[in-house]
């Protein structure tokens, strides 16, 4: 059965199209290679075995229970293929939502028509923030997002104070930390769950061991070499995020390929997006190559900014060395189909623009 345009959901299963489900459930055999996003270099061709795939999906079910799953993602990324690889795992209910462009209340109005039970869904958080935004000023939406047992919320930095404008509301929101090479969420809300282990290495990067691992970067045998490696028995997996543990939990700091070096100094470019969010400002940091500092730092906005004001802002919060250099203005910053902000795009934006 295709799916059902939303306003005519009158059942509780709406299977996907057989050309979509059916390389799904050969993957639980045969297993599946998924390409990386690639927000900030060349996407990534990630190699997960069936047995993989199950292993996330047992973990998730011991974290957060058993039921049906509502799919609101792509299957070009891993975060969608799950939600659907959970339900078949489990043999539980699987209500296709996706739509594009995602719309808020069109979602809510589905929630409200699920059958009676236990229900979940996973989200990337431009998606939660829309939800949110509509169930402050909407009971019906704000009810029908209290259906979901649990809203699992990643793939991207999620904006301040979101979590807990959602938990005040009654919607129950759970923090993910993954990637296609741990075949999704495998740090739920700070903790590891099923049998995955987090360690950060001495330059502040995060790695991780677990059964949901990938087995190669497939075509690229340098790649897989060096950022997957062996110790005591055990494979871990060289992320390329920054992050600490304090107490067992896991908190991200930003990403090893943020940082630039401007002048000698190390810059954060997700320090500088917390203080600008921190702000109000729509706006993010990128880089740009410069004779004299090497790398130099620079606003991406869709509003033209005070420039004075953000960079003493920022040199206040970070130091001078952040202070950007360039700024750019733009009708909407860009974003990959996940959602997440598109870093080789800004960069190009950047680049070519020198005001």
């Amino acid at each position: 059965m295709g799916r059902l345009p939303l306003a005519d959901l009158t059942v509780t299963l709406s299977e996907l199209p057989e050309h979509e489900l059916e390389p799904i459930r050969d993957a639980l055999t045969n297993g599946i290679t998924v390409e990386t996003s690639g927000s900030t270099a060349r996407p990534k061709r990630v190699r997960l075995s069936g047995s993989a795939l199950i292993a996330s999906a047992r973990a998730t079910t011991g974290e957060i229970g058993e039921g049906g799953w509502v799919l609101a993602l792509p299957l070009s990324y891993i975060a969608g293929i799950m939600v659907v690889v959970r339900s078949l795992v489990a043999e539980t209910s699987l209500v296709d939502a996706r739509r594009e462009p995602f719309d808020a209340r069109e979602f809510a109005q589905l929630a409200a028509r699920l059958a009676d039970g236990t229900w979940f869904t996973a989200l990337v958080p431009v998606q939660l923030v829309r939800l949110v935004d509509l169930a402050e000023g909407d009971t019906d939406a704000r009810d029908a997002l209290r259906r979901f047992s649990r809203i699992l919320v990643g793939g991207q930095a999620i904006p301040g104070g979101l979590i807990d404008r959602a938990t005040a509301l009654g919607i129950r929101v759970t923090k993910t930390y993954g990637s296609a090479e741990t075949a999704g969420g495998v740090v739920y809300d700070g903790r590891p769950i099923g049998d995955t282990r987090v360690r950060i290495a001495e330059d502040g990067r995060v790695i991780i061991a677990t059964s949901s691992l990938a087995d190669e970067y497939h075509g690229d045998t340098e790649l897989t070499a060096t950022s997957f490696q062996v110790d005591d028995g055990t494979r871990w997996w060289n992320t390329t995020d920054v992050g600490e543990l304090t107490d067992g939990e896991l908190a991200i700091l930003g990403r090893m390929d943020d940082i630039i070096i401007t002048g000698g100094i190390k810059v954060s470019l997700g320090d500088i997006d917390r203080v600008l969010e921190s702000a109000g400002l729509d706006a993010v940091a990128s880089w740009f190559t410069d004779e004299k500092w090497g790398q130099a730092p620079a606003l991406v906005s869709t509003s033209d900014l005070d420039r004075e004001v953000v960079r003493d802002l920022i040199e206040r919060e970070l130091s001078k060395a952040a202070r950007p250099y360039r700024f750019v203005t733009v009708p909407e910053l860009p974003r990959l189909p996940s959602g997440k902000i598109d870093r080789r795009a800004l960069q190009e934006l950047v680049t070519k623009d020198e005001s």
